[in-house]
């Protein structure tokens, strides 16, 4: 696969759908740089901490996205990360997965200042191509030039237990019908809401993984990147 002239492949689909299984799984067949852009949030929500600014203030963590550089970079053999992730030349790839991050990161990233300037971001680091870049408006905003489009999905019960297994794993103490709640919850914000809403881009290949593993849905995008 790594002689295709595709260049940039964008991978949405809603929460729990295998977006990040398939989109690393993917960049490592083609020798490509995984790109989740959610981490472009996570360095804002940990750039307004730094600086001292309350997440709720749409307007002062809106006027820091805009001041701020955020860039992505493949990493080397043996790394542990996913990606680089560059916060005004600093590398914050691990600080941005600390509790506070997560517990203010949906609340920036829903601000539509916030979006505009993370989505100008995310595409100088996708039009650099061999890139795979997932999300959940890559295909329909950040990226509708890319060469190859998929959208996953799968249905509201397989997407619960999966996030409920991998959540287990960790030590979770979320029940499978909190689980489900939350992801039924986030569906419905993310599929309704304004600004860039969740949907396949026209010209998507729509794959269900409901019943498929990973392996499997790989094999169903290889002739889906040939043609």
């Amino acid at each position: 696969m790594s002689d295709l002239p595709v260049k940039i492949i964008t991978v949405d689909g809603p929460a729990a759908s295998g977006k990040t299984t398939i989109g690393r799984m993917l960049a490592d067949k083609l020798g490509f740089m995984f790109f989740d852009t959610g981490v472009m949030y996570r360095a804002v929500a940990l750039a307004a901490y730094q600086a001292g600014v309350n997440p709720t203030d749409e307007e002062a963590v809106s006027a820091l996205a805009e001041k701020i550089t955020i860039d992505v970079k493949p990493v080397g053999a043996g790394d542990d990360r996913t990606s680089i992730v560059l916060l005004d030349g600093d590398d914050v790839s691990w600080a941005i997965r600390e509790p506070v991050v997560d517990a203010t990161v949906s609340k920036v990233s829903g601000y539509a200042r916030v979006r505009a300037a993370m989505v100008a971001q995310q595409r100088k680091v996708g039009l650099r191509g061999k890139v795979v870049m997932i999300g959940r408006d890559i295909g329909t905003v950040v990226l509708p030039e890319a060469d190859k489009k998929i959208y996953l999905e799968a249905t509201l019960e397989v997407r619960a237990r999966r996030r409920f297994q991998d959540l287990d794993s960790r030590g979770g103490d979320q029940s499978l019908e909190e689980v489900q709640a939350g992801l039924a919850a986030r569906d419905e914000a993310d599929t309704g809401r304004d600004l860039s809403p969740l949907r396949p881009a026209k010209d998507a290949f729509v794959i269900d993984t409901s019943e498929l593993t990973p392996e499997e849905t790989i094999r169903k995008i290889e002739p889906l990147l040939a043609g």
